[in-house]
């Protein structure tokens, strides 16, 4: 549905819960929907050409890269940012490996490497350092702390998943 202009289309989405509707420009990317128009900035724009992996977000329960995903393809989908990923209860599982393990380093490749994390271990990626690394190769740190990023996961796939693969649906 257009409103009226063939450059603008009213989408709605939920998005860490919350029912959201706007009117937006039908070239605008999922990242910049959710970085400057709601005002999500955990979902971070690196390289804008889906090398860097640094805005991964969740939509529908699959992981992607935002910059390179026109949000009017996200109308009527279900969006999960960094934002929405800790519950009530407190930091998913992956966010407090993180802390614990130190996978970070300036953080700004964080919050796509985390999203990606839970996307893997959603998927199913066994615990192995080498697939772990197979699996979050889209992601880029240039600090590069990738050992205790592996770690950090290794640590929530086991507390997640009872090291169990494939599909630990956590």
């Amino acid at each position: 549905m257009t409103d009226g202009n063939t450059s603008t289309r009213r989408i709605t989405l939920t998005v860490n819960g919350q029912e959201v509707s706007a009117v937006i420009d039908v070239r605008r990317s999922l990242a910049d929907f959710l970085r400057l128009d709601l005002e999500l900035t955990g979902t971070k724009i690196g390289c804008n050409q889906g090398g860097c992996g640094a805005c991964t977000v969740h939509v529908n329960g699959l992981r992607l890269l935002s910059c390179l995903r026109l949000a009017v393809t996200a109308d009527a989908c279900e969006v999960v940012t960094i934002e929405g990923l800790a519950s009530s209860d407190g930091l998913h599982a992956v966010q407090r490996a993180f802390i614990e393990h130190d996978a970070l380093q300036c953080g700004f490749c964080t919050p796509g490497q985390i999203m990606s994390a839970v996307g893997a271990l959603r998927e199913g990626v066994a615990l192995e350092p080498r697939e772990l690394a197979e699996a979050l190769s889209g992601n880029l740190c240039r600090c590069s702390v990738y050992p205790r990023i592996v770690r950090a996961v290794q640590q929530a796939g086991v507390e997640l998943c009872g090291g169990e693969q494939p599909q630990c649906n956590q």
